[in-house]
C-alpha cells in the first residue's frame, strides 16, 4: 500500500510537470487503437453536424453491383445519390457544410456516395476481367494494409509513449520531435517486430485460460524494455519482463485494480475524464511502477539487467560531461554571444517584431547570421544544461540530416525594397494562378481580379503580411500555418466585404456550395490552399526571391519598383470606376456537378 501511494504520488507530480505531451500521447494511443480501446467512443456517438447522411444500403448496394460486375447499374446509384445531394445543397447555398462545389465537396461526396469504391472496382475488374478475382484481391490487399498499419504503428506506439513518459521523469523539457525518437535511430521496424513478436506469444498463450491473465503480466514490462534499450534481441526483451515482474503479477494487478474508481468515471462521463486525466495518470503510474521494478531487479543482480544500460534516462549527467559532449555547442554559445551592433529604436522594432530591415546590407548580413546561430543551437541548449535528455550521450546516435541553411535561411529580415518588389511578383503568381484554374476548368481564357492590370493584389497584401506580421511565428512551423490560414482568411473576408461594399454589392468571387464556406466569402479548400502557400513563401520562396533581389543592383531596382507602384496606384484609381467585371469574374451560378 505504501510503495503504492508512493508511485501514485510521483505520478501526478509528473503529470502535472508534462500534462500537454502526456495528454497527446495518450490521445494518439487511444485513436490508433494501440491502447486505451473506448475512450474515444463519444465521437463515434456524434454525427458531424450538417453532413448529409444518404441510405447504407444504397452504397452497399452500388459497390455489390460494382463487384458482381455491373458497372451500368452501380454508376447509376452513385449518381442517384451524388444528384440528391446537390439539391439539397442548392436549397441552402449559404450553410457552411456546402456539398455541390469545390475539390473538398467532391471528395466527401465520392465517398458518401461510395462513387469512389464503385469507380476503383470497375476499373479492376476492366483490367483483370473478372469480378470474383477482383473481390479476392480486394480482400487481400484490405488485410494487408491493415495488418501494415497495425504492425508498424497500432503494435509498436507504446514503446514511444513509455519513451516519453521515462524521460519525463527527470527532465524539464520533452519535444514533440520524441515521437519520432525511434526513426531518429533507424530501430522503428525492429521495435515494430519485437512487439508483434510479444503479441503473437500472448495471442498463443489466450488459446489456454490461465494465459490470458498471467501472460499478460508476465509481457507487461516489454514496451518500458524496448523503450529503454531498442537495441535489446526481441527474445531477451521478453525473457527480461518475464523475470522482472516474477513474484510481481499480483502486485501489479492490484496496482492496475486501484484504477477500477476512474475506469467507472470515465463511463459516467463518456470517456471524457478518460481522455484528459485518468489514461495519462494511469501511464505516468505504470512507469514508476517500472522504475521501482527495474531498481530492484539491478539491485538482485537478474540475469539480463545490464541490458537496461540507459543511466541518464533516470538520472542526470554530470555537467561536466554535458560539456565536454557538447564542446561544439559550448563554443558556438560563446561566439554567439559576440556583440554585434544591433538596430535601436524604429529600426528595432521593425527588425524584431516584422522582420523588416533599414540597415545596410552588412549590418543586416552579420545580424542574420549571429540569429542563424543561434537558431542552429537552440535545439542543443536544452540538453547542455540538463532540461531535456542528451541524445548525444544515448547508446545508440541519432541520425542527423544536413541542414541546408545558407542560401535558404527564413529567419532573415527583409528590405522595403525586397518586400515591395516581392509584392508585385505575388501579385501577378496570384493572378497567373487563377488565369490558370479558369483555363484548365473552363476552357477559356479570363482575366481575374477588380483591376485591369495583370494583378490580383490580394496575394501581394496577404504575401507581405505573412512575412512581416507573423514574422515572430517562423520558428514554430505548426503555429505559423494556424495563423497564416487565420491571417489570410480575415484578408480574405473582408476585402470581399469592402469590395461589395464600394461596388454597390457586386462580387468578385463566392464560395457558396463549398464545403465549410462562411457566407460564401471564404471557404476551408481556399484557406488551406493559402496556408500551404503561404508555408512555402515563408521557407522558400520568398528567402530565395530575397537572394534574387539582393544582386540587382540598388539603383535600378529603386526604379523598377516605383515605376510599378505608380501604374499600381492609376490602375486602383481608374478601376474604381471602370472596374474590370464580366462573364467568370462577377457572375456565379450554381454548378451542377456531372459525371
Amino acid at each position: 500500500m505504501k510503495v503504492r501511494k508512493e508511485l501514485k504520488s510521483k505520478a501526478k507530480k509528473n503529470l502535472k510537470k508534462h500534462y500537454p505531451i502526456f495528454l497527446v500521447a495518450c490521445v494518439i494511443a487511444s485513436f490508433i487503437g494501440s491502447e486505451f480501446f473506448g475512450s474515444l467512443n463519444i465521437t463515434e456517438t456524434t454525427p458531424f453536424p450538417g453532413s448529409v447522411i444518404t441510405e447504407p444500403e444504397r452504397i452497399d448496394q452500388a459497390v455489390q453491383e460494382a463487384l458482381d460486375g455491373n458497372s451500368e447499374e452501380s454508376k447509376k446509384t452513385t449518381k442517384e445519390l451524388k444528384e440528391e445531394i446537390i439539391k439539397k445543397d442548392q436549397e441552402d447555398t449559404t450553410k457552411v457544410l456546402g456539398r455541390s462545389r469545390g475539390i473538398f465537396a467532391m471528395i466527401i461526396n465520392g465517398f458518401s456516395t461510395g462513387s469512389i469504391y464503385v469507380t476503383f472496382i470497375t476499373g479492376m475488374n476492366s483490367i483483370i476481367g473478372h469480378p470474383n478475382i477482383t473481390s479476392i484481391i480486394l480482400v487481400g490487399a484490405s488485410l494487408l494494409l491493415s495488418f501494415l498499419l497495425w504492425f508498424f504503428l497500432g503494435n509498436m506506439y507504446q514503446v514511444i509513449s513509455r519513451r516519453i513518459f521515462l524521460e519525463g521523469r527527470i527532465y524539464q523539457k520533452v519535444s514533440m520531435q520524441r515521437f519520432l525518437f525511434l526513426l531518429r535511430i533507424k530501430r522503428w521496424s525492429r521495435t515494430a517486430w519485437t512487439m508483434f513478436v510479444t503479441s503473437a506469444f500472448y495471442s498463443l498463450w489466450c488459446l489456454t485460460i490461465i494465459g490470458i491473465v498471467v501472460k499478460r503480466y508476465s509481457y507487461f514490462l516489454v514496451p518500458y524494455i524496448v523503450a529503454e534499450n531498442p537495441n535489446i534481441k526481441t527474445l531477451d526483451a521478453i525473457t527480461l519482463s518475464r523475470r522482472m515482474m516474477d513474484g510481481h503479477k499480483w502486485e501489479c494487478f492490484k496496482l492496475e485494480l486501484s484504477y477500477i474508481g476512474w475506469a467507472i468515471l470515465g463511463m459516467v462521463t463518456l470517456g471524457i475524464t478518460e481522455i484528459l486525466y485518468s489514461n495519462p495518470y494511469k501511464v505516468a503510474t505504470m512507469t514508476e511502477y517500472f522504475v521501482y521494478l527495474r531498481k530492484l531487479s539491478k539491485e538482485e543482480g537478474m540475469p539480463g539487467t545490464e541490458k537496461l544500460n540507459d543511466t541518464y534516462l533516470y538520472e542526470k549527467a554530470p555537467k561536466e560531461q554535458l560539456e565536454k559532449e557538447y564542446a561544439d555547442v559550448v563554443e558556438s554559445l560563446k561566439k554567439s554571444q559576440e556583440k554585434v551592433e544591433k538596430p535601436q529604436g524604429i529600426k528595432k522594432v521593425l527588425a524584431e517584431f516584422f522582420g523588416i530591415s533599414l540597415s545596410d546590407t552588412k549590418e543586416a548580413e552579420a545580424i542574420e547570421q549571429q540569429d542563424r546561430k543561434l537558431q542552429r543551437l537552440e535545439i542543443f541548449k536544452n540538453a547542455l544544461r540538463g532540461k531535456e535528455y542528451p541524445m548525444r550521450l544515448f547508446t545508440i546516435p541519432e541520425r542527423h540530416q544536413r541542414q541546408k541553411m545558407d542560401t535558404i535561411n527564413y529567419m532573415r529580415r527583409y528590405s522595403i525594397w525586397s518586400l515591395l518588389a516581392m509584392f508585385f511578383i505575388f501579385a501577378v503568381i496570384g493572378w497567373l494562378w487563377e488565369v490558370m484554374l479558369h483555363i484548365i476548368a473552363d476552357g477559356e481564357f479570363i482575366k481575374r481580379g477588380v483591376l485591369q492590370g495583370p494583378w490580383l493584389p490580394i496575394y501581394g497584401y496577404g504575401g507581405i503580411l505573412i512575412l512581416t506580421v507573423l514574422n515572430k511565428f517562423r520558428s514554430k512551423p505548426l503555429l505559423q500555418f494556424l495563423t497564416i490560414i487565420i491571417l489570410c482568411g480575415t484578408i480574405e473576408y473582408f476585402t470581399s466585404v469592402y469590395l461589395e461594399y464600394i461596388y454597390n454589392g457586386q462580387k468578385w468571387w463566392d464560395y457558396s456550395g463549398y464545403f465549410l464556406n462562411l457566407h460564401g466569402r471564404i471557404c476551408a479548400e481556399g484557406l488551406l490552399v493559402f496556408g500551404l502557400g503561404g508555408i512555402a513563401v515563408v521557407y522558400i520562396i520568398a528567402p530565395l526571391l530575397d537572394n534574387i533581389i539582393q544582386k540587382i543592383n540598388r539603383k535600378k531596382l529603386i526604379t523598377v519598383c516605383c515605376v510599378l507602384l505608380v501604374l499600381f496606384v492609376l490602375d486602383n484609381i481608374y478601376s474604381r470606376s471602370d472596374p474590370n467585371v464580366g462573364r467568370g469574374i462577377t457572375d456565379y451560378q450554381m454548378i451542377v456537378l456531372k459525371e
